[in-house]
């Protein structure tokens, strides 16, 4: 364990010494200011180089850090700012709906809720926070995947068979990617009891600065409330939400 704890020690050495270094580094570099003899230096330079967080120069010998490492740290900004800036529109579209509101990112096959607002204004369901679901059966699983690249979904589609939770799931690749072609053309889409059974829901996407789908915001509740005479309605209220929250992101659509 001890052996363990000081390799990750070595390795936070090396990313903190190159995040604070405004120019790339060589080993002996390295290794003089973290303290390692320079063969630890180059093992733990050449594992985080497979792992895409430190990048070697393509003159070779100094290195600085990599896309994976920022990735990370973008996504975790993100997905912080993302829960700050739609907040307050999740909560005005709960209270014009009367409506359960989420917010949800995609995470490969599922849907993950970051956010929760029950239609009481005084409870947020922290026990939802972080539920999974599946995304071809929910709306705002749906909403993501219809923004994927053609080989991008048709390798997240063919990667795990898509299970009937209700009569109403759709099971088959086909029709799903049809049904995904005209969520991307109407803007918006719908879960109908396709999870389960007596609850519907709607859902629209959320774009960030760089016009890519990030997110999704839906409003759901049991089919006696969210009536079929409803559906346009808050369709349509569902995405001037979404579409306010893309703009508090710097979206600018056209």
């Amino acid at each position: 364990m001890n052996d363990l704890v000081h390799v990750v020690d070595r390795i936070f050495a090396i990313l903190e010494y190159l995040s604070q270094s405004s120019e790339a580094k060589g080993p002996t570099e390295i290794a003089l200011a973290t303290g390692l003899h320079k063969s630890t230096v180059y093992r733990l330079l050449s594992l985080m180089c497979q792992r895409g967080y430190i990048e070697k120069s393509e003159s070779g010998g100094i290195y600085h850090i990599g896309v994976k490492l920022v990735e990370i740290a973008s996504s975790h900004i993100n997905n912080l700012e993302l829960q700050t800036e739609a907040r307050p529109f999740l909560q005005k579209l709960r209270d014009d709906l009367g409506l359960i509101v989420h917010l949800g990112i995609l995470d490969r096959h599922d849907v993950v809720y970051v956010e929760k607002l029950d239609i009481s204004k005084n409870i947020r369901l922290y026990a939802q926070i972080g539920l999974r679901v599946p995304a071809y059966c929910s709306s705002l699983g749906k909403c993501l995947l219809a923004s994927l690249a053609g080989d991008d979904l048709e390798y997240l589609l063919e990667e795990k068979p898509l299970e009937q939770y209700t009569p109403n799931t759709i099971t088959s690749i086909i029709e799903l990617k049809k049904h995904l072609r005209e969520v991307r053309s109407n803007g918006w889409a719908m879960d109908n009891e396709e999870y389960v059974i007596g609850n519907r829901c709607i859902g629209a996407p959320i774009y960030d600065y760089r016009g890519e789908v990030i997110a999704a915001v839906s409003a759901s509740g049991p089919t006696l409330i969210l009536t079929f005479d409803r559906i346009k309605a808050v369709a349509e209220h569902v995405k001037n939400t979404a579409s306010k929250i893309s703009r508090r992101l710097c979206y600018q659509d056209g």
